[in-house]
């Protein structure tokens, strides 16, 4: 298909021309090139496409159709091609995005009436999940996601800030069944748990300079880490969550920390998105937006420094 096109483009400018040489030198070939590439499209085709004198180059009557065809194959392609550069340099069409869900509800949504409203013919479409995304199979533009590292060659990642975690309860739980003074002591608390992702009910602690990992327990279980503040703010038991969660509660008192000191914080929170050459206009101004949010201090972190 690619001879196909330098066929007719040749031909196109060969014959607009008038000349092998003028055509030679407008497309960069010698005139040797040109009329090795005339000969081939003529013995394709089988027919004589022009007239050839020493004085003169003119069209037959099969040139003539053909060559209104290749123009309006050419103007086709220029016309595609033109549309996705205007594409590339407008952002429009539709973003793709998943996000965990509690990142979403607490961080991502707010944020997204300034990002839209910069880019009014951008339409998106935002997925909550806890699940892990197949992004190239499942055509995501872009995950918002928690993890250590992204190991996926086909995959880039960009770090939006560090996922601390903050262990927590009620006043009114702490009054009614005491203060926890290390981490062992959590083992006779009432925890809460995750019950889609194991990982997340394995705590982790600083012991010395050794890491040390509880497996807690406890009666409440939910999918969600939205609803398990809500449920430690009840007064129901203590639980381990982010501090992009949690971080209005504990400002206003509704929540206090616990065993800060032996807090250990493992992960980020990652923009992710497939490895690609060219990357689309709506999912770089996504990107830029979201650094310019997020660093070199995400807001939940800012609200905590303008109250200390």
């Amino acid at each position: 298909m690619q001879d196909r096109y330098n066929e007719m483009l040749v031909f196109a400018r060969v014959a607009t021309l008038g000349s092998f040489s003028a055509a030679a030198r407008e497309l960069e070939l010698t005139p040797s090139a040109v009329s090795k590439l005339i000969s081939r499209l003529e013995d394709r085709l089988a027919v004589r496409l022009f007239q050839r004198t020493t004085r003169s180059l003119s069209l037959t009557d099969e040139g003539v159709i053909f060559l209104e065809s290749c123009h309006s194959i050419l103007q086709d392609i220029e016309q595609a091609e033109a549309e996705v550069v205007a594409l590339q340099s407008n952002v429009t069409g539709t973003l793709n995005v998943t996000a965990i869900s509690a990142f979403a509800r607490t961080q991502l949504c707010k944020l997204m009436p300034e990002f839209m409203s910069l880019y009014p013919e951008l339409r998106v479409e935002l997925s909550l999940t806890e699940r892990q995304v197949d992004l190239i199979n499942e055509r995501v533009d872009l995950a918002i996601l928690i993890s250590e590292e992204v190991v996926d060659q086909s995959l880039i990642s960009r770090k939006l800030a560090t996922n601390k975690r903050v262990v927590c309860a009620s006043p009114e739980y702490l009054e009614k069944f005491g203060v926890p003074q290390t981490p062992d002591d959590l083992l006779k608390h009432n925890c809460l748990t995750h019950s889609s992702i194991h990982h997340f009910n394995d705590w982790e602690f600083h012991a010395g300079d050794d890491i040390r990992v509880l497996s807690i327990s406890g009666n409440f279980r939910t999918n969600s880490a939205s609803a398990l503040h809500e449920a430690v703010k009840a007064g129901i038991g203590i639980a381990r969550l982010a501090t992009f969660v949690t971080q209005p509660s504990l400002d206003s008192g509704e929540l206090v920390p616990l065993l800060t000191e032996h807090t250990h914080d493992t992960s980020n929170i990652l923009a992710v998105y497939p490895h690609r050459r060219h990357l689309s206009t709506r999912v770089r101004a996504f990107i830029d937006f979201l650094i310019g949010k997020f660093t070199p201090s995400p807001p939940w972190d800012r609200s905590q420094q303008q109250i200390t």
